[in-house]
């Protein structure tokens, strides 16, 4: 399963927390393509039927079953640049 580092967990609560967003709100995340994964990324105000769900303090990720799939044995990483710019990165898990 997906896990999420310090960072990611900071990063997704930092754009969840938003007043005007319902407080449900995750992160999703979901496969372009097959056969080269490729990943985009949204705010959702819940998972969509067939989603796996991983919340981890607070902060929610909604992974469509092909993204789940792919991130099976990753981590989501999070930096912040100076302007406030989140990018999320995937990285293998660390045992």
């Amino acid at each position: 399963m997906l896990t999420l580092t310090d960072s990611a967990v900071t990063a997704i609560l930092t754009l969840t927390s938003q007043p005007e967003l319902p407080e449900d709100t995750g992160l999703r995340i979901m496969a372009q393509d097959a056969d080269a994964p490729s990943f985009q990324v949204t705010l959702a105000e819940n998972p969509v039927a067939g989603d796996q769900v991983i919340e981890e303090n607070g902060a929610r990720v909604f992974l469509e079953a092909n993204a789940a799939a792919a991130l099976d044995d990753k981590a989501l990483d999070a930096q912040v640049d100076a302007e406030g710019t989140v990018a999320f990165t995937v990285a293998l898990q660390t045992p």
